[in-house]
C-alpha cells in the first residue's frame, strides 16, 4: 500500500495563508513560513482590537454624555441614576446620539431624572 502524500492539501493550505499575506513587505508575503507567523499575528491583533473597540465606544459615549449632563446642571452618575429610577430604558449610545444631535430632547431626558433625585 503507498503512503499517503499531503502535497495536494499543503499546497492549498500555503495559498490561503499567502493570499492572506498579499500586500505584506518582503518575504513576509512570499515565504510560507513568514507569511504564516505574520497572518497569525495579524488575526490575533484583529480580534483583540475588536474587543477593545467595544470598551472604547462605552468610554466615548459616557464622556459625551457627561459633558451634556453638564451643560445642563447635573453630572453623569446623578443623571444615570435618575434615569434608572425613573424607568427609562435607554442606551448610552441613544442617549450620547441625543446629546450630540438633540439638545432639547436630552434636557427633556435631564428634567425626567431630576423629577427623580428628591
Amino acid at each position: 500500500m503507498p503512503r499517503v502524500k499531503t502535497g495536494l492539501t499543503n499546497r492549498h493550505r500555503h495559498k490561503k495563508i499567502l493570499k492572506l499575506a498579499k500586500g505584506y513587505w518582503g518575504k513576509r508575503s512570499k515565504s510560507f513560513r513568514m507569511a504564516n507567523e505574520t497572518v497569525m499575528k495579524a488575526l490575533h491583533y484583529a480580534r483583540r482590537h475588536r474587543r477593545e473597540k467595544k470598551r472604547e465606544f462605552r468610554s466615548l459615549w459616557i464622556s459625551r454624555i457627561n459633558a451634556a449632563a453638564r451643560v445642563n446642571g447635573m453630572n453623569y452618575n446623578t443623571f444615570i441614576s435618575g434615569l434608572k429610577k425613573a424607568g427609562v430604558q435607554i442606551n448610552r449610545q441613544m442617549l450620547a446620539d441625543l446629546a450630540v444631535s438633540d439638545g432639547k430632547a436630552f434636557s427633556e431626558l435631564i428634567n425626567v431624572a431630576r423629577g427623580q433625585q428628591a
